[in-house]
């Protein structure tokens, strides 16, 4: 049987897509889009004999099951409860896995950062737990067992040796109960027995390398503003500093280790300051100038591909708007050529097990814009491709919109990358939009894939417009730090300006445009009707940061760290004392009678991220203006949406009011 069947026949009442359709369909319903996925985290076990993947098939929660490659189709539930999710898991060897649990139908919150941890057979025997949760809301799972470590224990590191150990951190924190630093430890999951890798390590830890062997060799130290990175040898106790610098001016940034010993670092070069990848210099005491791998454009992103942690290289990986892979290995290069072949138009990942043997066993992630991914397996001693499951079964590619990258100037010059989503079907000329304003806002927002935002909106008619603007990481330094200091500034003209050049291209309709996010991107749909009304015609914010001075304030209601607050901040929004009156003026609360276009507001009654607080403090502002928002909390939800259930019915809302102001 195929695995394909196997998962097929877990499945209960799924409605089949009949035959004879409508020739304009309805449009798939919202569950479509923002349940969770039917196959996820599909990993090969070291000798490729078994397969492990979480799965929401066959029941409403997700679990663990391993497949046998050699015993086609044979399968066992690893780990599966009734009152619990598998959020995380790894092979510790080919007889052992280690996973934690999440609760989705509990909501977001403090389960979220302790997931604890447990170790079981493949076959599902032997399920022991090693972390505690820091919360025991899980019945089945949480029968505490003697020599259980705290619930501040996480995964750091698996090794491939074939051994029982795997590496944990503990979260220490200080006196004032901020987190101040992760402690490695050694854990053999069966005897449970756990051995200090923390001799003799430097303050303030937030990062731990280490090298195949599982020997700690780089830390990133940061406190008060300051970092470093510190050097470790082999045969060696005490640790070398490579660097000290500036927390937010690193001037490279380690990556891995191989098992020669190599520092791999990545570090800015040319005007645009884009990370490339390179080795560190130990004679010369800092990175090499000639880069392994350039990226023109953006950061380096990705990793040289080995068959274990550091083994030897058979090709690099790398992401710019999408993703490739330039393999060394030539059998591995021809398998890449065919798995291009078989399935077009997507990026095709693959990962081997016994890569250098005539039984080579590899592992095919495939997706694209349009689809979100199918999983097949590839075996050599017999030449053929094998389809393990579609990510989601109820995904017809055919029927999502096209996803596109572009680079722009903004006003000012500066290179603007934006993602363009427009709706399935034959263009028609312009038509409705929504501005999407990704959240961070200190990250990259897209990569070429499949988003269920974005698809979402595209299948309600909608071309779906996504900005990277200044301040948004992968696209170099100097984008970065243009963004600093920003908000309601540079960063929000960028947002304008995306919209404005889709209007020139023919794209969209300049009446019927709506502006949205969550996070940073719901405060700047709450600037952008503040600062070019005439663009917008409604505005749909979620969790969103309503006014900037909050974020620099203690509260035991918020989960921001005085690093943050005291360096962080400062440099990157405003200085909170010195740039008082500025902060005030781009705080949308201070504002909100500039706003007169309908606005959704929703929030999570458990965000300790943005507090509740900036929400009611809009609300109520709105209000006073006379311009009553939409307004929901989420009441179980911390910042952004966990359950099933918050996120359809928050996919119905906005379809509602998108509905209403833009048609």
């Amino acid at each position: 049987m195929r695995i394909a069947a196997w998962l097929a026949a877990l499945t209960v009442g799924v409605a089949l897509a009949a035959h004879g359709q409508p020739d304009t369909p309805a449009p798939l319903p919202a569950e479509t889009f923002y349940r969770h996925a039917d196959i996820d985290e599909v990993r090969l076990s070291p000798s490729g004999h078994w397969l492990a993947m979480r799965t929401s098939i066959g029941g409403q929660r997700v679990s663990l099951i391993v497949f046998d490659l050699v015993d086609w189709g044979k399968a066992t539930v690893a780990a599966r409860f009734n009152d619990a999710d598998i959020h995380d898991f790894a092979w510790v060897n080919d007889e052992r896995l280690v996973f934690s649990i999440i609760d989705l139908e509990r909501g977001g919150g403090d389960q979220i950062y302790a997931p604890g941890l447990f170790s079981v057979r493949r076959d599902g025997t032997e399920q022991t737990q090693l972390v505690k949760l820091q919360r025991e809301f899980v019945s089945r799972a949480s029968a505490i067992q003697r020599n259980t470590l705290d619930w501040n224990h996480r995964l750091l590191h698996t090794l491939d040796g074939g051994g029982d150990d795997v590496i944990i951190g503990k979260w220490v924190h200080d006196s004032t109960g901020e987190f101040d630093s992760i402690v490695a430890l050694r854990l053999n999951v069966v005897t449970q027995r756990v051995t200090s890798l923390s001799q003799g390590m430097p303050a303030h830890v937030r990062q731990w390398l280490f090298d195949p062997q599982g020997e700690p060799r780089v830390v990133v130290t940061q406190h008060q503003g300051r970092g470093s990175v510190q050097w470790r040898a082999p045969g060696q106790n005490g640790w070398r500093t490579l660097a000290e610098y500036d927390a937010l001016a690193a001037p490279f940034r380690p990556r891995f280790i191989d098992t020669a010993g190599n520092l791999y670092v990545t570090v800015g070069q040319g005007a645009a300051g884009t990370d490339v990848l390179t080795k560190f210099d130990f004679a010369a005491g800092k990175p090499a100038a000639e880069p392994l791998v350039n990226t023109p454009g953006f950061d380096f992103v990705g990793g040289v591909v080995s068959e274990t942690s550091g083994g030897k290289a058979l090709g690099v990986r790398v992401v710019t708007d999408g993703e490739t892979t330039v393999w060394y290995d030539a059998r591995l290069a021809a398998l890449q050529r065919e798995a291009d072949r078989q399935m077009p138009g997507h990026i095709n990942r693959l990962s081997c097990r016994r890569c250098a043997e005539p039984d080579m066993v590899v592992l095919m992630q495939s997706w694209s814009d349009r689809d979100p991914g199918q999983f097949w397996v590839y075996r050599a001693d017999k030449g053929q491709w094998q389809e393990i499951a579609p990510v989601r079964k109820d995904v017809d590619p055919r029927r999502m919109g096209i996803t596109d990258f572009q680079r722009i100037r903004a006003r000012d010059g500066l290179d603007l990358p934006v993602w363009v989503t427009l709706p399935p079907g034959p263009k028609t000329g312009p038509r409705p939009a929504v501005v999407l304003v990704h959240g961070g806002p200190w990250v990259r927002g897209r990569y070429w894939r499949w988003d269920a935002d974005a698809q979402f909106l595209a299948s309600r008619g909608y071309v779906v417009i996504e900005p990277e603007f200044r301040g948004s990481t992968g696209f170099g330094a100097a984008h970065f730090r243009a963004g600093w200091r920003q908000w309601g500034g540079t960063m929000q003209d960028d947002v304008a300006d995306a919209l404005q050049w889709a209007v020139k291209q023919s794209l969209v309709d300049p009446k019927r445009v709506c502006i949205a996010g969550a996070s940073y991107g719901g405060y700047a749909t709450l600037m952008g009707l503040i600062k070019d009304p005439q663009l917008y015609r409604c505005g749909v914010a979620w969790v969103a940061v309503t006014d900037p001075r909050l974020m620099f304030k203690w509260s035991t209601t918020n989960d921001l760290s005085t690093e943050s607050r005291e360096y962080g901040y400062p440099a990157l929004i405003g200085d909170p004392i010195a740039d008082a009156q500025k902060l005030a003026a781009v705080a949308p609360v201070e504002q909100a009678a500039r706003i007169k276009v309908p606005v959704l507001l929703a929030f999570g009654g458990r965000d300790t991220r943005v507090p509740l607080e900036h929400g009611t403090l809009m609300r109520d502002a709105l209000r006073k203006a006379g311009n009553a928002p939409e307004w929901i909390v989420y009441t179980d939800e911390w910042h952004g949406w966990l359950k099933t259930e918050t996120r359809v019915d928050f996919a119905h809302r906005v379809e509602r009011f998108l509905a209403q102001q833009l048609h």
